[in-house]
């Protein structure tokens, strides 16, 4: 019902400083330009800017000079003409070094993606450049561009080990890429820099739960549980009990957690979810109906009492609650997507369609509910031929178009292939699906019967055959586990 978000606005600060060049002028410019190099050194940029003048009347074809303009502006903090001295210099030498490096500092101090292209140009001069890798890395982090920015992250070496908020990134760019192992070892290094810090040791736990560590977990947080612990780090603790199968521990947490903090969904959502884990549907319903009569227009509780009631078989009940969710928060179509489900658990397929269809006219292109209406008409049965089949063909095809990770509609696409004959490219649909779910039993089994109707990948049918018997087994272990623990009032 409710994930851990590991989220926020993310400032990098990066003490990188302005190149101003002057080691590397001092090496390579003539005699007669010593008191200009002098002057930067001294960051007399005035001086430097008076003396470059005439200097560049005579000799605007150097680049040298261009650069060491462009850094008298930059330390005046002039980034305009900066910049047009340093393009200046890079159209007479495109690889000159200083210029790169100074047109690359005032891109990366502005966040400006232009940047990346001189940036990259540096390291292929200087390939080991831990600045450089640092800069790309925080640029690509800042475009979404996630693994080419954990490369730059690695490259940059001990550049970002005494700043949180770039270590910060650094883990953020590993959760996008689910390497979260990786994550969780970056972020060790945030809370070591700051043992007290209790908002960095709750990230780090609530990482640990979504790389699945809840004994290390548990361990991060315990420091803060021997203490006065608030709301926050009894819900998380709440949740490395479950996840490490303590599960009258995690109750007893989020009770405490409730008494602390009575107007928070989230812990009515956490509770109710342990509830409907482990098949105390009722229980559940109860914990929150005592979170709507605090919190009387909260969306979620009203949809999570819905899903309690339909496990019930109270499909009334369920339906109410899912308009009633619906109607407080229409953005969202799981309501609708909920109550076509309750409705078609009982077989009522035509009131079930009559919400998406509500749904679908204020949103023609919800993937979600594109692939409920395919779902329910092909739960119909039609037959290729009639006009429910081929809307939910179009309805099928058009979901995975729009959100191509839906592995749901993926299946049920391979299901109407199947029923058109069309074999192949009910295997083609199966793959995706499996390919995004492989725990589908449904799927697998799907795949297998249109294998042996093609006739082709026959020597894959008995190791799908297996897969299939294993993942039934661990669907009966997961019901064991679900039994586990029987919640009572």
């Amino acid at each position: 019902m409710m994930g851990i978000r590991v989220s926020g606005k993310i400032c990098l600060s990066l003490a990188l400083g302005i190149f101003f060049l002057s080691c590397t002028l001092a090496q390579t410019v003539a005699d007669r330009f010593s008191p200009i190099v002098s002057a930067l050194q001294s960051k007399d940029f005035e001086k430097a800017l008076q003396l470059l003048q005439p200097a560049l009347q005579a000799s605007p074809g150097n680049a040298q000079l261009w650069s060491m303009q462009g850094t008298a502006y930059a330390g005046l903090g002039n980034t305009k003409e900066a910049i047009a001295s340093f393009r200046n210099a890079l159209k007479i030498s495109p690889d000159y070094l200083p210029a790169l490096q100074g047109a690359a500092q005032i891109g990366f101090e502005k966040s400006d993606p232009a940047a990346i292209p001189l940036i990259e140009r540096v390291l292929r001069l200087r390939p080991k450049d831990a600045t450089s890798h640092g800069m790309l890395a925080v640029l690509e982090y800042q475009q979404g561009k996630w693994a080419a920015a954990v490369t730059h992250f690695e490259n940059a070496g001990a550049l970002f080990d005494s700043q949180p908020s770039a270590l910060h990134a650094y883990a953020t760019c590993l959760v996008k890429l689910k390497q979260y192992d990786r994550a969780v070892k970056v972020f060790e290094r945030t809370l070591a820099l700051n043992p007290e810090d209790q908002h960095e040791r709750r990230l780090l736990t609530a990482l640990q739960l979504i790389a699945n560590q809840p004994a290390d977990a548990l361990t991060t947080l315990e420091p803060l549980l021997q203490a006065t612990p608030d709301a926050e780090t009894l819900e998380l603790a709440a949740r490395a009990y479950e996840a490490n199968k303590d599960t009258s521990r995690a109750v007893s947490t989020l009770q405490q957690a409730i008494l602390l903090d009575p107007q928070n969904i989230d812990l009515y959502l956490d509770f109710a979810n342990i509830c409907y884990t482990h098949g105390s549907f009722q229980v559940g319903v109860d914990v929150l109906n005592d979170g709507l009569g605090l919190q009387p227009n909260a969306a979620p509780l009203y949809f999570a009492r819905g899903v309690l009631y339909v496990e019930l078989a109270q499909y009334d009940k369920g339906e109410a609650d899912f308009a009633k969710a619906n109607e407080l928060d229409p953005t969202q179509s799981l309501s609708t997507a909920a109550q076509g489900i309750a409705a078609a658990q009982r077989n009522d397929f035509d009131q079930a369609l009559a919400r998406v269809h509500e749904s679908l006219a204020k949103k023609p292109d919800d993937p979600l509910m594109l692939y409920l209406q395919a779902d329910i008409l092909a739960a119909k049965n039609a037959h290729p031929n009639t006009p429910d089949f081929q809307l939910a063909m179009r309805s099928a095809k058009k979901a995975v178009a729009l959100q191509p990770s839906l592995s749901a509609a993926h299946g049920v696409l391979a299901k109407l292939y199947m029923q058109s004959e069309k074999y192949p490219d009910a295997v083609e649909q199966c793959r995706k699906a499996l390919a995004i779910d492989p725990s589908d039993q449904t799927v697998v089994y799907r795949l297998i019967q249109a294998l042996r109707k093609t006739g082709d990948s026959k020597s894959e049918i008995p190791d799908l055959l297996k897969r299939l018997a294993l993942l039934r087994e661990q669907a009966l272990k997961k019901d064991k586990e679900r039994y586990r623990f029987k919640l009572v009032d």
